[in-house]
């Protein structure tokens, strides 16, 4: 069942554990990310980022997209996630990561998305805060989560780029909450974005601590998230480099580190990078086991643009070959079945370790399932 987000968190903190939330970019990672939730029967929070709207609407070079592209790509991932969440047992809800302005938030919206965040975190507080209220007045009107950011991420994301962190102020985070009525924001309190946050990095857990605090305290009701949070598994990055690939530097958040913050006030925690670095070391060993596969009709441009490409580890640099694949599903060959699979099988690895990591087991069952139109009601109800 597709669900607003605001359902999946209300478990967490009820149930005391924080939500992977997932990034995806093709419609057989949504896939697989679906069924591996639904083997550890968890509730599942699948994410298409802002650009990767794009990439899904067609746009080979996504950090180009316009508006229509982002509808378009939009619609396409939202009608894919629909059809899954049609006859999963679990809970879905699809939100749209580090929506840029408020016509990307619509398009995702107004597309299917149960859930939006809008990334007003580079902009002065007022500016933000004006923003993000907008955007929730739109979105709980139509019974969409909404999720804001305040402070700033270091590190490389799509479009979102920092070069130093600007850790978020407890009393602003309260202000923010009150002002903008949103239901989730995301924190800067020692994640950073990309596979080189540095090595043993220390998350400033006191940050988290202090906001749930005070939003308990004055009774704010809403959820805490953390961006940037990939944990880069080593194992992945000496395995793609020993395949012909070129990644350095490659450093993540320890899991010890986010299972503690799990306890510590964040209620979801955003993952990427990992499931980019378990496709693409499926893919170099798929190339590598059956080298026949580099001159197939269908997958030569992708091994084509791996090989351009040693040091780049997102799968969308080399889906390009295969657009029809990435955005509708089409199968042209038993080669790309091939390849999908094992696409699906990184998807699968990426997500499935953090399921268990983080609690997520079992707690399909718990999520009070609302439909859209419930949870409107509910925000004019609250007066939110």
């Amino acid at each position: 069942m597709l669900v607003p987000m605001r359902c999946i968190l209300e478990t967490t903190e009820r149930y005391d554990y924080a939500a992977g939330a997932f990034n995806v970019n093709a419609v057989c990672q949504a896939e697989a990310a679906v069924r591996i939730h639904e083997i550890f029967h968890s509730p599942a929070i699948l994410q298409g980022a802002d650009l990767a709207n794009g990439f899904m609407g067609g746009r080979t070079d996504f950090m180009n997209a316009t508006i229509e592209d982002k509808r378009k790509g939009a619609r396409n991932i939202a009608e894919a996630v629909k059809r899954i969440a049609a006859s999963s047992p679990i809970p879905i809800a699809l939100h749209l990561d580090h929506g840029r302005d408020f016509d990307s938030v619509k398009a995702a919206i107004d597309a299917g998305y149960t859930s939006v965040m809008i990334d007003g975190s580079s902009l002065p507080l007022e500016d933000n805060i004006e923003l993000t209220r907008e955007v929730v007045r739109y979105a709980h009107g139509e019974g969409v989560t909404v999720e804001g950011e305040l402070g700033v991420l270091a590190g490389v994301e799509d479009h979102v780029f920092s070069i130093s962190s600007t850790y978020t102020r407890p009393l602003d985070a309260l202000r923010f909450f009150r002002e903008t009525g949103v239901d989730a924001l995301a924190i800067s309190y020692g994640t950073m974005h990309g596979a080189t946050k540095g090595r043993d990095v220390r998350l400033r857990k006191e940050i988290a601590i202090a906001i749930k605090e005070l939003m308990r305290h004055e009774g704010i009701d809403g959820f805490l998230v953390s961006h940037g949070s990939s944990t880069v598994p080593a194992y992945i990055v000496e395995e793609i480099n020993s395949l012909g690939g070129r990644i350095e530097n490659a450093h993540g958040i320890p899991l010890e580190e986010l299972k503690a913050v799990s306890h510590m006030g964040i209620a979801k925690i955003n993952v990427d990078t990992d499931i980019r670095l378990a496709v693409t070391r499926n893919a170099y060993r798929l190339f590598t086991d059956h080298p026949d596969l580099r001159e197939d009709e269908h997958l030569r441009p992708v091994w084509e643009l791996m090989a351009a490409n040693p040091s780049a580890f997102d799968p969308r640099v080399y889906l390009a070959a295969i657009m029809d694949t990435v955005m509708y599903n089409t199968i042209p060959s038993a080669s790309v079945q091939r390849f999908v699979d094992t696409v699906k099988d990184g998807v699968m690895e990426g997500i499935g370790r953090l399921l268990v990591e983080f609690g997520q087991i079992g707690k399909a069952r718990f999520v009070e399932a609302r439909p859209l139109d419930q949870m409107r009601d509910w925000y004019r109800k609250e007066g939110r």
